[in-house]
């Protein structure tokens, strides 16, 4: 049996253990997934300079990851259509749990954590009844607590408004199925919108699109440190009509449309963010080779060509962006390349 003085000497030694931190971690500032040489797929932590912090492999493709508020532990998602997500521990490369979606269930590839810490939330499509769900989960133990409905069908994003337990999900309105692969299975009805919840799931807001844009699927989302999201859209019509890719959402006003043209762009946003100083916006299109620079209402200030550009974050320079080819890029100025094709995003840590 513990004794009182074991149990006192123990919990002292607990208080003074040395907490992992994102430090033994190499101090990374991004999280980003990629394809090596030899076909296999990675998760690394990425330097603001450019530099690899570490490489800890994945099971198949990876497309976004969610780090954790206070421990150096990530959890990389499989790209959609995928039923994976592993949780690992950033400083060793350890597995610490593996996620599996429910059945009739898939990811979206992306997630978000709780302002504590406690619990994950992830976009999910339930592919049989064509809805979108929030899969709610415990860190404790990385197991399945709940779910609640995304507000409309393939919630692909989700972000939590910074200094709150409030999250705002991206419903895409597309709907899809595995055994038709990516193919898009309700473009004539299809309602994209924004939601935006508590921590319980409860709807606070719901904004959809009006029907003369209803084809601009909402797909990715930015917050600001005071609550405003940039919104980045994929235009399923034909490109010759496509609108602009870009929106501003702050909660409790009506979304805004940006009016950067999408010419350049093939109708196709990959990614969004703010700038390091949260005056202006980026978009990337790997579709088009090319990156977008705008100010807060959307309006267009700068577009560079960049091959295969697409994971975009912000850097205390302006912006970060990730290609295919294996290039990062402060602003418009290549600052590195590595043998590694970079996947869809760039992840920028908070506690970096």
């Amino acid at each position: 049996m513990t004794t009182r003085r074991a149990l006192l000497k123990s919990l002292a030694a607990a208080t003074i253990m040395p907490r992992s931190t994102w430090a033994q971690a190499g101090s990374p500032a991004y999280l980003a997934a990629a394809q090596t040489p030899t076909g296999t797929y990675v998760l690394c932590g990425l330097s603001y300079a450019g530099a690899i912090t570490f490489q800890i492999p994945l099971p198949g493709r990876g497309h976004a990851a969610a780090a954790h508020p206070d421990r150096p532990e990530a959890v990389a998602f499989a790209r959609r259509p995928g039923t994976y997500a592993i949780v690992v521990d950033c400083t060793s490369g350890s597995i610490i749990a593996r996620l599996t979606a429910p059945a009739d269930h898939h990811f979206y590839g992306h997630g978000a954590f709780s302002q504590d810490g406690s619990r994950l939330y992830t976009p999910e499509n339930a592919y049989e009844e064509g809805r979108g769900v929030i899969g709610v989960w415990d860190t404790a133990t990385y197991r399945r607590i709940g779910e609640f409905q995304s507000g409309g069908i393939g919630p692909h994003d989700i972000l939590r408004i910074p200094q709150s337990d409030t999250f705002i999900v991206a419903n895409g309105g597309i709907d899809t199925h595995p055994d038709s692969g990516r193919t898009k299975l309700n473009l004539p009805t299809m309602r994209p919108n924004l939601c935006r919840f508590d921590a319980d799931g409860a709807a606070q807001e719901q904004y959809e699109l009006s029907r003369d844009v209803h084809l601009n699927s909402i797909r990715h989302l930015a917050i600001r440190a005071d609550g405003l999201c940039a919104f980045a859209m994929q235009w399923q019509g034909d490109l010759g009509q496509a609108p602009t890719l870009v929106g501003m959402y702050k909660p409790g006003a009506q979304p805004v449309l940006g009016t950067a043209p999408s010419d350049h762009m093939q109708g196709y946003a990959g990614s969004i963010t703010f700038a390091g100083d949260g005056q202006q916006i980026a978009i990337t299109s790997p579709r088009g080779s090319r990156a977008q620079i705008m100010d807060t209402q959307g309006a267009l200030i700068d577009d560079f060509e960049a091959p295969d550009i697409c994971g975009a974050a912000a850097h205390p320079d302006g912006f970060c962006f990730t290609t295919g080819t294996g290039a990062i890029l402060v602003n418009t100025t290549q600052i590195a390349r590595v043998p590694l094709q970079w996947d869809n995003h760039l992840v920028a840590l908070s506690t970096a």
